[in-house]
């Protein structure tokens, strides 16, 4: 490099694109002056009349002209000066604000009001839009190889008829054979329909759980004449049967002989 375009200082020789970024002023750095400012000079007796601030067009006619910021866009500047516009042309009084903020609230009222009915309508119809959603009742049969459990519950879970093998009059390993299901379904369909329980029931569900005898005799009076009322408010049939992942250790398997 050309020694010419070196320049010899405290630091070194630099070059002359260093030396332009280094000491070149930069546009938006400001000039601090470190000397003291010079004294007023008071030579001249002549005093000097006040200088009065002249009043800007909009100070005069009273409005108030808005900040202006670089970094603002112009369309939210004309909207604050509309804005403030506004607010100069019609002051606000206390009766008017009151009536306004109470129109603000009768409008927010009459919003939730329409969401709340919309929301009503939408809850009240099935998700076809065919009519409203009905929760079904459910008829619980719980059967094991030593009874046979069978309870009608309302949508929300609330017992209407809750019967055993042992209500219809049989007694101790007669509780869980096939025939005790069978009559004890049959009765319960006849109770459905003594009780009036039809009318109330507009979808049922079905609700099997375990695996004993009374399982299968169930679904055959759902499936005979017995059941012919119930059957077609049937919408879903569901097992509930208890499923162990690990857990205790199974008991002992009995041995016979």
């Amino acid at each position: 490099m050309d020694r010419s375009l070196r320049h010899v200082s405290k630091y070194g020789s630099i070059c002359a694109q260093c030396r332009t970024r280094l000491f070149t002023r930069h546009p938006f750095a400001r000039s601090i002056s470190t000397s003291m400012p010079k004294a007023a000079d008071t030579s001249d007796p002549t005093p000097q009349p006040p200088v009065q601030a002249q009043a800007s067009p909009s100070e005069a006619t009273g409005s108030i002209n808005p900040p202006t910021d670089p970094l603002a866009s112009p369309s939210m500047t004309s909207s604050v000066v509309a804005d403030q516009t506004a607010q100069n042309q019609s002051p606000s009084t206390p009766a008017s604000t009151g009536r306004a903020m109470n129109s603000n609230n009768s409008n927010n009222s009459a919003n939730i009001d329409s969401i709340r009915r919309s929301i009503g309508d939408i809850s009240s119809r099935s998700h076809l839009g065919v009519g409203p959603v009905r929760q079904p009742h459910h008829l619980h049969v719980y059967s094991t190889k030593h009874n046979t459990h069978i309870t009608l519950t309302t949508p929300s879970r609330q017992p209407l008829i809750s019967v055993s093998s042992g209500t219809i009059g049989f007694r101790k390993a007669m509780r869980g054979s096939y025939d005790a299901a069978y009559q004890l379904g049959s009765y319960v369909m006849g109770r459905i329909q003594q009780q009036g329980l039809l009318t109330q029931i507009h979808q049922l569900e079905v609700v099997l759980r375990d695996f004993g005898p009374g399982r299968e005799a169930v679904t055959k009076i759902l499936l005979g004449s017995e059941g012919k009322n119930v059957r077609g408010l049937v919408v879903r049939v569901c097992d509930a049967t208890r499923l162990k992942f690990g857990g205790t250790r199974g008991k002992k398997p009995r041995r016979l002989g």
